[in-house]
């Protein structure tokens, strides 16, 4: 089929619909355009059969779903509509929500039903609940309708019934900031960590901090006692601040200033925030380094001979400091003698998508800042492709993009979830790339679909990185299963026989791969390349950096995306 898709940005659920449907040799094209007439030449010129809109913020066009079937993803259950879907579930504290695919009609989410899945809703950040079980849920019910809805000429979709019971969904407006506010004096840890859960990633819960006014993302509560009063920040850890409540603490990971003026803000580490932003930062110097057991990025679990190391960096991305702690970490466990295997888990919801660029974009020397960023990521890899006395898996529980997407190709084994995507391309930031990337791809790949990897820049999913060589084994995309059949594998490679063999070939195969080029040689030739891009003021790097932390869209489809005149090429091709 030609199924053309319409989306707000290539986001993570656009890329997965996208390659999923081509992974079923479906033809694809996407237009990212808002204005009406774009997309009604898109519609012209690639004749599509069928329209789904796996992520649209804006209505489609009368003229274009009254002549064509145009399905919409709507991240709620049957009956839901509305522009804060997870918002409320997570502020009601629904048990399941799901994911509902209706065709697009007069009214916003109000046509006629084609599938609806239901899922158990987690105690997690909107963000999370999105990219997990929102994706995986959507992607399988569009598998469902191509395979049954589509191919069945007497298939009727059901009309919205509100009169039925079964219907629990309901119209809902949407959420704004005065509902979300947190009443520090009389909410609980529970009801403020809902609050900014039902927030993140976007819009953040609007607060005040001592005069200064932000958004805050990223919750994490603790039971700990205080003496401090609600509301007060109480100390701070791995760029993480905490504030006290009137039952324990709330730990805030990210925060943004409100926009002031004519500047606009981004979301960056809450300590940083508040040391180089607010306007009186003198009034925390009295805060101090606190002990968590519930706020650390980087957590070690050691099981019968296996570590499984997580990194939760927020957004999978990584600053120079994160990188310097990563690297301390796996020096130690590479002493560590009851440790054979190190498997690298990534964080929560992404594996890693490479260096920082907030962090740099906030730096008073973004060029610099670029500089020391990779390099400590540079760092972090040389670190496991020369772990020679541990055998360590890449363990891609999530997605991972950038240097992030290149990083699991320095471990023995890579193993990733099913429906994991990787972008493991730097160009669409103007950047060469590094991380050792010219040595460990080709490696894996070949020279040719290196090449095409990081030229083409379009997004993998896990099967086809298997398919060329990037990933060795794809495990069940269930999240518990997974972990399970993860342990079970990394288990299996602390045998004598299997370890002992692997770290045999495995330093003879450094040994041979240092005699063609030293490992140095890759990185230097990398690094000259990255410099002289840091270092010019006018590169594209440093104008994509700054759109892409101040989200500020190009204004148009990437080319790369545009397959408008499929039909034309598959028969030039026949």
């Amino acid at each position: 089929m030609n199924i053309l898709l319409f989306a707000s940005a290539y986001n993570g659920m656009c890329q997965r619909v996208h390659r999923e449907l081509e992974a079923e040799n479906h033809r694809v094209s996407i237009e990212l355009s808002a204005n009406e007439e774009v997309m009604q030449e898109a519609v012209e010129q690639f004749q599509p059969d069928l329209i789904i809109c796996p992520f649209l913020k804006h209505r489609v066009p009368e003229t274009i779903w009254r002549e064509h079937l145009c399905l919409i993803v709507h991240p709620g259950i049957e009956g839901d509509r509305g522009p804060s879907s997870l918002d409320w579930a997570i502020d009601m504290e629904r048990g399941h929500w799901g994911v509902t695919l209706l065709q697009a009609d007069e009214e916003m989410d109000a046509g006629d039903i084609w599938a609806t899945q239901d899922f158990p809703l987690r105690d997690a950040p909107k963000a999370s609940l999105y990219r997990r079980e929102v994706i995986a849920t959507a992607v399988a019910g569009i598998k469902k309708i191509l395979l049954e809805a589509i191919q069945k000429p007497d298939f009727r979709p059901r009309p919205l019934d509100y009169s039925n019971p079964n219907i629990k969904g309901k119209c809902l407006p949407l959420m704004r900031q005065d509902w979300r506010k947190i009443d520090w004096l009389n909410d609980n840890t529970a009801t403020i960590v809902k609050k900014i859960h039902a927030a993140d990633s976007f819009p953040g819960v609007l607060d005040d901090i001592a005069g200064n006014t932000v958004y805050l993302f990223g919750a994490r509560a603790e039971y700990r006692k205080t003496r401090a009063k609600p509301g007060e920040l109480i100390g701070y850890r791995d760029g993480a601040v905490c504030r006290a409540t009137r039952d324990g603490a709330v730990w805030i990971r990210q925060m943004k200033m409100a926009q002031h003026g004519e500047r606009t803000y981004f979301k960056l580490p809450s300590l940083q925030v508040i040391t180089q932003q607010f306007h009186n930062p003198e009034y925390f110097e009295h805060l101090g380094v606190l002990d968590s057991q519930v706020q650390q990025d980087i957590t070690t679990e050691i099981k019968n001979g296996v570590a499984y190391l997580s990194f939760d960096f927020y957004n999978g991305a990584m600053n120079t400091e994160q990188c310097i702690a990563l690297l301390a970490k796996l020096r130690e466990l590479r002493a560590h003698a009851d440790v054979r295997v190190i498997a690298l888990l990534g964080g929560e919801d992404f594996w890693s998508n490479g260096i920082h660029l907030n962090c740099i974009e906030s730096s008073s020397d973004p060029a610099h800042e670029s500089w020391r960023n990779i390099n400590a990521i540079d760092d972090v890899v040389h670190e496991i492709i020369n772990m020679e006395n541990k055998i360590t898996v890449a363990a891609l529980r999530n997605n991972a993009g950038a240097g992030g997407a290149i990083m699991p190709l320095a471990c023995d084994s890579v193993w990733a979830r099913e429906g994991v995507v990787l972008n493991p391309h730097y160009q669409t930031m103007g950047l060469y790339g590094s991380e050792y990337w010219t040595y460990l791809l080709p490696k894996r790949v070949g020279q040719h679909l290196a090449h095409e990897l990081t030229s083409q820049c379009m997004p993998i999913l896990a099967k086809a990185a298997k398919a060329i060589g990037m990933v060795d084994q794809v495990l069940p995309e269930d999240w518990e299963l997974y972990h399970q059949t993860l342990q079970k594998a990394c288990e299996e490679l602390t045998r004598d026989d299997i370890f002992f063999s692997t770290l045999e070939q495995k330093q003879q195969r450094r040994i041979a791969d240092e005699c063609v080029q030293p490992l140095e040689a890759y990185r230097s030739a990398e690094l000259r390349q990255m410099k002289a891009i840091f270092d010019n003021p006018d590169s594209d790097y440093h104008k994509l950096r700054y759109n892409f932390v101040h989200k500020i869209s190009c204004g148009k489809t990437p080319a790369r995306l545009i397959n408008h005149t499929a039909k034309e090429k598959v028969l030039q091709i026949a």
